[in-house]
């Protein structure tokens, strides 16, 4: 594959849309703005319009080549105001680990980015019902020829990984014994594929979900992706599951979107929503895969 390619392939960086999108509509390229000071849900409802933090990473949620914002998350969340009377939902696309702060600084009322619910996260928002589960994989080149398939692999061969930025799998690696100086973190998903493919590292940890992703949108590349599996910390498999983040004040907010997000989630209307972005019914969390247990792991 040609590089030329690559770049004619940039929606899935993070950080390169700094503006807004209405679900369904053009980006708009107009400054984020701060969301009502007072009750979020009231307010959302009474403009039937909200606004929510994307991160541009397929497929969880991006800006696609005609300027639609969708992926797994916008479309749900969408779904879900929408059963809440919110018929608009604008999105701004910031860098991940800009996400949280934003949220916090009311330039949007909601993330909706297939982000992953960790204890250190949830000091600092509060999370919805776990509204995915992903098994962790890794990019290799065609063959996997040092047979590299867990974290544990990657300590042992010595090998170079890529990992992005602010995101889960860097710890993931360090328990497992990775050195820091086998670790390279990069800003995106294009940026990981090029960087196993052109060999400066051997392979690339994220959710097997986003690298099937990526591999799909880029049938070229001379790679592959592994097994997913779940990674171990302190001796224990780490179960990931993602939501959606809300600010700690808005519970009224959160306690209607998490009672509409369980009905899609139990009708089976999740399923059909998520389909195209590569979720299938085995992604929907276990009964026993609750935001409290992930908040306190």
């Amino acid at each position: 594959m040609k590089h030329d390619e690559w770049s004619r392939r940039q929606l899935f960086r993070r950080s390169a849309l700094v503006g807004a999108a209405v679900l369904g509509g053009p980006v708009l390229l107009s400054a984020c703005s701060s969301t009502s000071s007072g009750d979020a849900l009231q307010a959302a409802q009474s403009a039937k319009k909200i606004k929510i933090g994307i991160a541009n990473e397929s497929p969880y949620g991006y800006t696609d080549q005609s300027g639609k914002v969708t992926g797994e998350a916008p479309e749900v969340a969408r779904a879900v105001f929408k059963n809440l009377g919110i018929d608009d939902v604008e999105a701004s696309a910031v860098s991940f680990d800009q996400l949280i702060p934003a949220l916090n600084a009311k330039q949007y009322d909601a993330v909706a980015a297939g982000m992953n619910i960790t204890a250190a996260r949830c000091g600092q928002a509060a999370f919805s019902i776990p509204d995915y589960s992903a098994l962790t994989a890794l990019l290799v080149p065609k063959g996997n020829p040092q047979q590299v398939r867990t974290f544990a692999d990657i300590a042992a061969k010595k090998v170079q990984v890529a990992v992005l930025s602010a995101a889960v799998e860097k710890g993931y690696a360090t328990s497992a014994g990775v050195a820091e100086s086998q670790i390279q973190t990069l800003d995106s998903q294009d940026n990981m594929l090029r960087a196993v493919t052109d060999g400066r590292v051997y392979c690339a940890a994220l959710t097997d979900i986003s690298l099937k992703d990526v591999l799909k949108k880029n049938p070229g590349a001379a790679a592959e992706v592994t097994p997913g599996f779940d990674p171990v910390e302190n001796g224990q498999p780490v179960v990931s599951a993602g939501g959606f983040v809300f600010r700690k004040a808005d519970k009224p907010l959160l306690d209607a979107f998490n009672a509409e997000l369980k009905k899609l989630h139990d009708s089976g209307d999740w399923t059909r929503i998520v389909t195209p972005f590569g979720f299938t019914a085995a992604n929907l969390p276990k009964p026993d895969v609750t935001t409290e247990k992930l908040c306190a792991a």
